[in-house]
């Protein structure tokens, strides 16, 4: 099979209609024209296979097949069989590999294009159990207050714990205005909560934008198909909103899971001017491939600070690791997800798709990330407390293993603004709770302001300067009897 087109990346396996179908993301341009076709293997295409054996193989599958049809405690149609078996063929591989029915497909395709009915929850199954990725910005799961993290144990009272992850997904769809109830066990919290949302077509924004003085601020929620052109067309608003006197940029990829390949490389070139973006290593070496610069810094040269966390994934890896790499840009927050491997969608007409790794991709500095991770140059933590069980790539069942990159460890840049050993990587005890919809509380945030502030040579106040007073702890009576 040829693998050079419909490229994409993603964190997580996802959901479709009620939820994005995989944190990756899928085919660019007009879809079709992107996916890879299934095409007549090459003679070298496979290993040197011993033939006797692949048929006794396939004799012993098919023998189960019988035993499961003619003996199971109750009928079951070859169609549900087959699709099992290719869904634990294609799994067993590794976390991003999958098997999509046509139905599935044709959701995954449409959802692409950036508007879907749901709850807007990108979701997750681990051991069983359906977790939450994280909520998209401004839907039904996003103002329920729901967390990445979260577990969903049940919808409207059944619970879905154990149940596969597109059963689960199916009874969370529903028509647009109609109630839903999730049961869900959060950590730290005692008893389950529950929580009753209202389905609704989601449109997501995939970037957003603000301006704090004469500093932008664009935030990339995934990478689709307009990504790219929406990015553009934010940081023209900023500089029109700033009088032409834009002086730096701070750009968030915090819980970005991911998306299309080269939405990735277009949104790295967009800031940087010459050098590799990024490169892909495939199985065949003729399928290998490189990425470069096209020569244009949209910014010309304005200093960067880049936001990064545990849920920033894939194609938002890509593009921290190059700025990184090429010096363009400080990275602030905490270690990237590490997910550094390629997926192709390989459509089998009338029987919907493969979803199938092809590939590991590699930084300009030739870096693996695979189930590593990007290192942040300023680590600031989002809370003081501490976050639990986070999922990344190392956690999850058969990974790709890191390999084939450069093994040589990375150097302290020697380039970090002075400013930057005087940023602490927790927020202090009388910092308010974090919310999203309000940026004060936003400590990453505002730390990463006082980065580039710095950085463009503008007045970098401390966030923490204007706090109130920390309360002190109460005495203990010494009197006091039991």
């Amino acid at each position: 099979m040829k693998f050079r087109s419909g490229l994409m990346l993603g964190a997580t396996a996802m959901t479709g209609l009620a939820l994005i179908f995989s944190p990756g993301h899928f085919p660019s341009g007009h879809m079709l024209a992107s996916v890879a076709r299934a095409e007549t293997p090459a003679p070298d295409a496979a290993p040197t296979t011993n033939h006797a054996e692949t048929y006794r193989l396939l004799t012993l599958f098919g023998t189960v097949l019988d035993l499961v049809r003619s003996d199971y405690v109750e009928p079951v149609s070859d169609r549900d069989l087959i699709t099992n078996a290719l869904n634990g063929m294609l799994s067993g591989l590794d976390p991003h590999s999958s098997y999509m029915t046509q139905k599935q497909y044709e959701d995954m395709m449409v959802q692409m294009k950036g508007e879907f009915g749901g709850l807007g929850l990108e979701l997750q199954q681990q051991d069983g159990h359906i977790r939450v990725v994280s909520p998209i910005d401004g839907t039904p799961g996003f103002r329920a207050g729901i967390k990445s993290g979260d577990y969903i144990i049940a919808v409207d009272g059944h619970t879905v714990d154990g149940m596969p992850l597109d059963e689960a997904v199916k009874k969370m769809r529903g028509k647009p205005n109609t109630k839903i109830t999730l049961t869900i066990v959060r950590a730290k919290t005692p008893k389950p909560l529950t929580i009753t949302l209202t389905r609704e077509i989601i449109h997501i924004d995939v970037v957003k934008s603000a301006l704090y003085d004469r500093i932008g601020y664009i935030r990339i929620a995934q990478f689709n198909e307009t990504t790219e052109k929406e990015l553009l067309k934010a940081y023209n608003s900023l500089k029109q909103q700033a009088g032409g006197k834009l002086a730096g940029l701070v750009l968030d990829l915090r819980n970005d899971p991911g998306g299309l390949l080269d939405q990735a490389v277009d949104v790295s070139a967009s800031f940087i001017r010459s050098g590799e973006i990024v490169s892909t290593r495939a199985r065949h070496p003729k399928d290998s491939q490189r990425w470069d610069a096209h020569g244009t810094d949209i910014t010309d040269g304005l200093p960067i600070v880049v936001l990064i966390n545990g849920g920033s994934a894939s194609a938002s890896e890509i593009v921290s690791g190059a700025l990184q790499d090429h010096h363009r840009a400080v990275l602030l927050g905490t270690r990237s997800f590490g997910k550094g491997s390629v997926q192709s969608i390989i459509p089998i007409p009338g029987n919907g798709a493969i979803r199938l790794t092809t590939a590991r991709y590699y930084t300009p500095s030739g870096r693996s990330i695979q189930a590593l991770g990007i290192t942040p140059d300023i680590l600031v933590r989002e809370t003081r407390e501490d976050p639990g069980f986070s999922l990344r790539e190392a956690d999850l069942e058969h990974i790709l293993k890191n390999q084939g990159g450069n093994q040589t460890k990375a150097q302290p840049r020697t380039d970090l603004p002075a400013i930057a050993k005087d940023i602490p990587s927790d927020p202090p005890q009388n910092w308010p709770e974090f919310d999203y919809s309000k940026p004060a509380t936003d400590f990453q945030l505002q730390e990463g302001l006082r980065v580039v502030r710095s950085m463009a040579g503008l007045p970098a106040p401390n966030p923490v300067a204007n706090l109130p007073p920390l309360k002190p702890a109460p005495k203990a009576d010494c009197n006091a009897h039991n």
